[in-house]
């Protein structure tokens, strides 16, 4: 079994919990998506912090071309973890 961990980067907090249920609708996804606050370096107001969505992929069903086009979505994109 791998450790295959796909990361989305988000704009806000509302976008990541959206994608974050999204998820479960367009891919089936069962494990709750992590949501983690990215603030920018040097910054400590939330409103420069960017939202990360992290997805174990175990089985490596997801396509990651798919999920940069989905992320793109919440005018987001997917990180290389």
């Amino acid at each position: 079994m791998s450790d295959v961990r796909h990361v989305l980067v988000l704009p806000d907090r509302d976008a990541a919990e959206e994608v974050a249920d999204a998820l479960r609708e367009r891919f089936g996804v069962v494990e709750e998506p992590q949501l983690v606050r990215d603030a920018l370096a040097g910054e400590d107001d939330a409103e420069d912090a960017q939202w990360l969505v992290v997805l174990r992929d175990e089985e490596e069903r997801l396509d990651p071309e798919e999920l940069d086009r989905f992320a793109g979505e919440w005018e987001g994109w997917r990180e290389e973890p």
